[in-house]
């Protein structure tokens, strides 16, 4: 039978898995956010679009190199939830 627990347990494992999945593209953006600000403030260049275009081509980059990695996670952890699901189901009779 499912339990408020078991509620818990996956909603926290799904939280989890969300933000280890989307931490390196995160990361990744915000250092190249970080980097063009940098470079804006010491040129004085006060273009307000100047980051799209570096932030995308990294953040596609960086989804080219790992995002193996990022479909076997989610899909482990689609796996394990739908595995275990005779578990959380139960038929009350």
């Amino acid at each position: 039978m499912i339990t408020q627990e078991t509620i818990l347990d996956i909603t926290q494992e799904a939280i989890y898995t969300v933000i280890i999945t989307a931490m390196p593209l995160l990361l990744v953006s915000l250092l190249i956010g970080l980097i063009v600000s940098i470079f804006q403030t010491i040129t004085s260049i006060q273009e307000q679009t100047l980051t799209f275009v570096p932030k995308i081509l990294g953040v596609f980059a960086t989804m080219m190199l790992i995002g193996s990695w990022m479909l076997d996670n989610m899909s482990h952890f689609m796996v394990d939830l739908w595995t275990s699901f005779s578990r959380y189901m139960s038929i009350g009779i």
